[in-house]
């Protein structure tokens, strides 16, 4: 019918919601070591050594020494959405959910003609859960101080594609077709113009 709302388009919004919702669980951030943060590690270890250990555990903390510098840059930890945005992860399920639920409703009525304005409000969700990723990607958490760095990992990018995938699903074209002009009406508008009737 006009102005239904096609399904592929609803499929990929609710595609696009799951993985937005998954992605909140998968690690978004990587932490590695600043330079900063592996000289202060080594003072820390000189410091402790000079003071409470003998010889042979100085001699152990110098021989440490090349191993932490080489720890500059290298990931030691990963966080998640759930981890490190506390609030905006509960953000991020919440604009899936109602996404999920937009798309899938209106599929679960098979056989129905679906109404004009389904799945329309997933490019609003899909647009806020985009700008709300986007904003945390490229200003993430800063961590306290300068001795570890945050890098973008794999979950901040497919929470980026779901969103952008809502947005899609819910911009879909229209049925191709509309109840007002039937495939036989247009035969017959093509046959009085050219004189030729298509062969069935």
């Amino acid at each position: 019918m006009a102005g239904d709302r096609s399904r592929y388009g609803l499929a990929v919004s609710a595609l696009g919601a799951i993985v937005l919702a998954v992605s909140v669980f998968l690690p978004w951030y990587a932490l590695s070591f600043t330079p900063a943060g592996v000289s202060f590690a080594q003072q820390l270890g000189d410091q402790v050594a000079s003071q409470y250990g003998n010889a042979a555990m100085q001699s152990l903390m110098s021989g440490a020494h090349a191993a932490l510098g080489g720890l500059a840059g290298q990931q030691f930890a990963a966080l998640s959405a759930h981890q490190a945005l506390h609030d905006m992860n509960v953000l991020l399920l919440v604009l899936a959910g109602l996404a999920m639920l937009d798309a899938i409703l209106p599929l679960a009525r098979s056989g129905a003609s679906m109404p004009a304005g389904a799945g329309g409000s997933v490019v609003v969700l899909g647009s806020v859960a985009a700008i709300c990723v986007l904003y945390r990607m490229v200003d993430p958490p800063a961590p306290a101080g300068n001795l570890v760095s945050l890098s973008l990992r794999e979950g901040s990018w497919l929470a980026l594609l779901g969103a952008l995938a809502m947005v899609l699903g819910g911009l879909w074209p229209r049925a191709m077709y509309s109840s007002t002009v039937s495939d036989v009406e247009v035969r017959g508008a093509w046959s009085g113009l050219s004189g030729w009737t298509p062969s069935s």
